[in-house]
């Protein structure tokens, strides 16, 4: 018998970036459909432990990607073939928007939302739906496990999307932020997730929450495949594109805002504050240290009024029209808009309001601020964990990144976050790649490539490398309109 051949790129594909995939693609190494494949495979068998989708039809990803494989090379867009997972709060006329709500089950809307119009013209393949909490909204559910402890929760309320690209099961996803959506469930996955500035994306087609703080965000493996989305939706400095990204993190100037919420932090995220600081110093950047003035401290609970006034704006319709199919915390918003009066919503928007440029100036005296993501690694049960250390981000409509690499006591992933001024976006980015490399390297926690046990066996793991793991064959399924009914923001 002759030699055995090496696995091929498409064996191990679904451990790709979205940069390296693409990559492949312009090259003739894989096709769309190769690599949709070998996504659809890995989703066939992790989705019963992780349950990151509301909705994926295999057929309708494989007719795309063939579809895309058979546009000529000089008219494809710059995402030819990557695949990306869309939070079904975002309306997409070809799959169900279904926002976790018995009310919407089954339904599809007429209309793509415009940041999917985008993503379908520069030649994006919509992989599927991914959970959510309802109407990205509550606390509690939906039945999506954390990929890496299956007691613990993936953070909400785009628990799905965080899964997902935690999984290893689609390389990108998009999520929603109002408070913390982004941040958490990536911090808890141990991938990365960026809010940009508020405002920079169109949200035409998603559902609101608060207008004042909704904001699109994504989630990724690398800061290059967040950098190709934030290409695609124009999150260019200026005219001449992005910055090229510092070379080491060696004479950069940061802070660290540990702010008013700080006596919520857990002892993960104290090691990993201070093990951060530690080794961007011995790298040769300049850290302080810097408190908030006092002038910000209410903002939380200026956040919290405009959330409740907007909230109860944002589900007056659905209370309305499918009253007894509305949870209580959302019937609550309806009826009663957390209680609070016009005079104490316009306080608090004006506060607010004065307070941005402030930051941004605070901001601006660094290349990048660090800031906790959450207060720990990820909790067991079903709630969603806290948004508290995310939510005046929000609320002053900052770009925020969180970035993987450290450990808590049971193991889990627990990020930091990075900020920059408003607009700001594409240099935050362009910081992120030396600092998250360092994280990476040196943090202490190692992505990790979970896999389906056989018979009696524990769960297996590997490494993200390119050596794969072999495990029994797989059955490709489909999941077709199965919507998982779990406050989140």
């Amino acid at each position: 018998m002759g030699a055995a051949q090496a696995p091929s790129i498409a064996d191990d594909a679904h451990l790709l970036t979205a940069a390296e995939v693409l990559a492949s693609i312009r090259a003739g190494e894989l096709t769309v459909e190769q690599y949709a494949q070998a996504l659809l495979d890995r989703i066939a068998e992790r989705d019963a432990q992780v349950q990151a989708w509301a909705y994926i039809d295999h057929g309708h990803v494989l007719e795309q990607a063939r579809a895309l494989d058979a546009v000529p090379f000089a008219q494809r867009g710059p995402l030819h073939g990557m695949p990306i997972g869309v939070k079904d709060v975002i309306y997409t006329k070809d799959m169900p928007t279904q926002f976790n709500s018995d009310a919407y089950k089954g339904d599809f809307p007429k209309v793509d939302a415009a940041p999917i119009k985008l993503l379908r013209a520069a030649g994006a393949l919509l992989l599927g739906k991914t959970t959510t909490t309802e109407f990205a909204a509550t606390g509690e559910g939906p039945p999506t496990r954390n990929p890496h402890d299956l007691s613990r929760t993936p953070g909400g309320s785009s628990s799905g999307s965080g899964a997902s690209v935690g999984d290893f099961q689609v390389p990108v996803a998009l999520g929603t932020q109002t408070g913390g959506s982004v941040i958490r469930p990536a911090c808890f996955n141990g991938v990365y997730g960026f809010k940009p500035t508020w405002g920079r994306i169109s949200r035409e087609g998603l559902k609101f929450f608060s207008v004042t703080y909704d904001t699109l965000g994504f989630f990724a493996r690398g800061v290059d495949d967040l950098v190709l989305l934030a290409d695609a939706f124009g999150l260019h400095a200026d005219a001449a594109g992005p910055p090229p990204p510092p070379e080491s993190v060696a004479g950069l100037r940061l802070a660290l805002f540990r702010t008013m919420m700080w006596p919520h932090a857990g002892a993960g995220t104290r090691a990993a504050m201070d093990r951060a600081a530690a080794l961007l110093r011995a790298r040769g950047a300049v850290v302080h240290d810097v408190e908030l003035p006092a002038e910000f401290d209410r903002l939380p609970g200026w956040y919290d009024v405009v959330l409740a006034r907007e909230g109860g704006a944002a589900f007056l319709p659905e209370y309305r029209a499918n009253r007894g199919q509305l949870g209580a915390l959302l019937a609550g918003y309806a009826e009663t808009g957390g209680g609070y009066s016009d005079r104490a919503y316009l306080e608090a928007l004006d506060g607010m309001a004065a307070l941005r440029p402030r930051m941004d100036a605070l901001l601006a005296g660094y290349d990048a601020v660090l800031t906790p993501s959450a207060p720990d690694e990820a909790p067991e049960g079903a709630t969603t964990g806290s948004y508290l250390f995310c939510k005046i981000w929000s609320a002053l409509h900052v770009p925020v990144l969180n970035m993987p690499g450290f450990q808590g006591a049971h193991g889990m992933p627990i990020g930091l976050s990075l900020l920059a001024p408003r607009y700001k976006d594409a240099r935050l980015l362009a910081v992120a790649a030396p600092v998250g490399a360092v994280f990476e390297a040196e943090g202490g926690w190692t992505r990790r490539v979970h896999h389906k046990p056989t018979t009696g066996a524990a769960i297996t793991t590997t490494t993200t490398t390119m050596t794969k793991h072999y495990d029994e064959p797989v059955t490709r399924h489909d999941i077709n309109g199965a919507s998982h009914n779990g406050m989140d923001e």
